[in-house]
């Protein structure tokens, strides 16, 4: 289920962690929201190796709604959280949220699920381990 509660607090482990950097702007000087889904994808992509012990793809992404920009020198940090297996499936929470250059405050982002399948070396879909 997409978490839209912001309590201040990030849901799931601390997956990837980097900093915003002018090349990564749009006209406006915000960070691409390309950019932000590309890191949430790494870290999730993190998330469903290590549960698959294995390869694993993303294979959909349900809707994103960005609440806040990200902002040249900001530190995003992408948290993950497993929140659900099939048998060859996983569904995964990701939030992004940034640190904010010089002031440190931390903001929620967006946050969205991640569906990954775990794959075997042909390709083609593999039973998840068990745990």
């Amino acid at each position: 289920m997409k978490r839209t509660d912001d309590n201040g607090a990030p849901h799931g482990a601390l997956t990837v962690r980097v900093i915003a950097m002018p090349a990564d702007t749009n006209a406006n000087g915000d960070i691409f929201g390309g950019w932000v889904l590309s890191r949430m994808d790494q870290a999730g992509g993190i998330a469903a190796v290590e549960r698959a012990k294995g390869r694993a793809v993303t294979i959909a992404i349900e809707a994103m709604t960005f609440i806040r920009p990200v902002r040249v020198g900001d530190v995003l940090e992408v948290y993950t959280a497993v929140e659900s297996t099939g048998r060859t499936s996983m569904k995964i929470h990701i939030e992004a949220w940034a640190r904010r250059f010089m002031t440190h405050h931390h903001e929620k982002v967006t946050d969205a699920n991640f569906t990954f399948v775990a794959i075997d070396d042909m390709g083609k879909p593999r039973p998840l381990p068990a745990g």
